[in-house]
């Protein structure tokens, strides 16, 4: 029998990696447990968890000392590292979980910016202002025919096809709506009549959707050619009318850009830092504890996005509340990095402040040198 197969309590009498004999739970030789993942299903998911987590108490003591700053740099850098998180595996961790928030966020918003969309509400003011039956009709055909052409062009995506079968039933809805408000003759009228080549050509492709932000009009041709190109003319125009969101798009690749910018953050703290001759691997340090703290920040302000919609609709109060704490997280982040940085660094305030508004500025322009065309390649890949 090998030992793979062995009962769940019948534990090996001797290390299965280096073969010492065994005294306890733990090999004294290498470190490895007697516990098998491969025999207990309870083994499996403990021995998941503590590679990545190591629940064992410090990750929770992490974050509860890194909401004061300065605090954890500086006992690790004196040498408790025993009872914290090392700092790369706290940035990871924080990171992974705020990149997969922050997924649902930006997804959110690029819902406003896909190629070839109509707003609804954009339709229904047109609708409105049409003054006879053969308008009411041309406008109704121009909006199927973009739902139809959202529909070839992002139709596959998650949810895409019911947003876009509620479109066309209330673009539909509402052009009956207005005939019959225009009078019994033209509403006679638009009963007698086959339906315009456009709305042949928007039946053809299937029933269309509505996604909340359908610009109305079948699409002009690209000035710059291509597929390519009129994807980029029509985000750019989304893009005019709502600008908020590539403001989200940025918040949504920020947890990316600020992983990539930490070595150079450290290289900033080097420079100003450079008399008080310590280790580049220390800068790395303050840095690592300096981004998992924004990286806290960042995932308590997408939960608070993700979940302001549905308290929106439930408790308005709770949603209010939500906004203000969001806004406070983020203007409590460079104040945040402020105390850090004089807690550890321990200089004058006038030194301290000067080095930090430098610190800020070049810092600032890098990442947005990094954030902004990740954010304009994730609206354009959608």
């Amino acid at each position: 029998m090998s030992r793979s197969s062995l009962p769940a309590d019948e534990l090996p009498r001797s290390c299965e990696n280096c073969g010492t004999l065994l005294q306890g739970h733990y090999c004294h030789a290498c470190g490895q447990p007697t516990h098998s993942p491969v025999r207990h299903v309870g083994h499996a998911v403990e021995e998941v968890f503590e590679s990545f987590w190591h629940l064992d108490g410090r990750i929770f003591r992490t974050v509860r000392d890194l909401f004061v700053p300065g605090r954890i740099a500086n006992r690790y850098l004196d040498g408790q590292r025993v009872r914290y998180v090392a700092p790369m595996r706290l940035l990871v961790i924080l990171t992974l979980l705020t990149f997969f928030v922050a997924k649902f966020v930006i997804q959110d918003a690029m819902q406003d910016v896909g190629p070839g969309q109509l707003r609804t509400d954009r339709v229904a003011v047109e609708l409105d202002h049409a003054r006879s039956a053969h308008e009411v009709r041309r406008l109704r055909g121009e909006a199927l025919a973009g739902i139809a052409d959202t529909r070839r062009t992002a139709g596959a995506g998650p949810g895409a096809s019911p947003q876009l079968d509620v479109a066309e039933a209330e673009v539909r809805a509402h052009a009956e709506s207005r005939i019959a408000e225009l009078g019994a003759e033209g509403a006679a009228a638009a009963e007698g009549n086959a339906e315009t080549p456009a709305e042949g050509r928007a039946a053809a492709a299937g029933p269309a959707s509505d996604a909340p932000g359908i610009r109305t009009g079948a699409p002009a041709p690209p000035t710059i050619g291509g597929p390519i190109g009129e994807r980029i003319e029509r985000n750019v125009v989304r893009l005019g009318d709502e600008p908020q969101l590539f403001v989200r798009a940025v918040l949504g690749v920020a947890p990316t850009a600020l992983f990539i910018l930490v070595p150079l953050f450290a290289v900033l703290l080097k420079l100003l830092y450079l008399f008080q001759r310590r280790l580049y691997l220390e800068h790395v340090v303050v840095g690592l504890y300096s981004h998992a703290a924004l990286m806290l920040g960042l995932l308590l302000v997408f939960c608070g996005a993700l979940a302001a919609p549905w308290l929106a609709a439930r408790a308005p109060w709770a949603a209010s509340t939500v906004h203000v704490v969001q806004t406070a997280l983020l203007w409590a982040m460079p104040v945040y990095l402020l105390l850090m940085q004089k807690r550890v660094y321990g200089q004058s305030w006038p030194r301290t402040l000067l080095k930090f508004a430098v610190l800020g500025l070049l810092y600032f322009a890098l990442f947005l040198s990094v954030a902004i065309p990740m954010a304009g390649y994730a609206l354009y890949a959608l």
